[in-house]
Parts: structure tokens; sequence; C-alpha cells
């Protein structure tokens, strides 16, 4: 026997450990293929989308727009629907506060600083002659 005869029986020994290892695996084989022909419809089309935004902003920005509109709606159905039953407002209590002044505090001094009225600027005396 020489090399060549025993490298193409341990190639084919190989082969057949693989192939065996292939039909254990067969469930796991077909998710892959399933994942890889999803993966292969998402690129193809994002490329797609991706050439009509390019050639169409406008219907772009209003399948955009059309999309948060609808999710708004579909948010606003669902808190009416997971509100307090109905739907109405919730009843409550109320009390009213007179609202009354501050007591002075011992750190807010009255500022010294004079109105505008008793400022004047030099050269005007209030006189329009």
């Amino acid at each position: 026997m020489s090399k060549l005869d025993i490298l193409q029986g341990k190639a084919l020994e190989l082969a057949g450990q693989v192939g065996d290892g292939l039909r254990h695996s067969a469930p796991t084989a077909t998710t892959w293929l399933r994942a890889g022909m999803a993966l292969g419809a998402a690129r193809a089309s994002a490329r797609t989308a991706g050439k009509l935004a390019r050639r169409n902003p406008a219907v772009t920005v209003a399948a955009a727009v059309a999309a948060a509109g609808a999710g708004l709606l579909i948010y606003a159905l669902r808190r009416r629907q997971n509100g307090n039953g109905q739907g109405s407002t919730l009843e409550g209590k109320s009390k009213r506060v007179e609202a009354r002044r501050a007591s002075p505090s011992r750190t807010s001094r009255p500022r010294k600083t004079a109105s505008r009225r008793s400022r004047t600027t030099t050269g005007n005396d209030g006189n329009d002659s």
C-alpha cells in the first residue's frame, strides 16, 4: 500500500463520518437553511426599499407618516380599552386651597435699589419743551 492509498482511505472514512453527522443533525440543517433563506429575503427587500427611497423620497416620507399615524391610532385605542372599563374620566375629590402671603423669613431682606421713576439720567429732567 502506498501513501496515496492510505490518504484516499482516510479521506473516504472522514467523508463517511461527516455524512453520518449531517444525517443526525438534519433538523438543525433545515433550520439553518430556513434562516439563510429568510436572511436572503430580508437583504433583497432592504435593497429594494433603499432603491425606492432614493428614487421617490416623497413616497418614503408619506409611508413613514402613515405608519406613525397608524401606530398612534392603535396606541390610543388600546389605552381606551385598557382604561377604567368604559373610557370615561375618573371621578375624584378636590379641595380649594386659598392663597396666602408667605411670612417674611430671616434670609430675605428687601433690596435697596431705586425704583424706575426715581432714576434720572443727566440732561433729562422729565420736562419736554
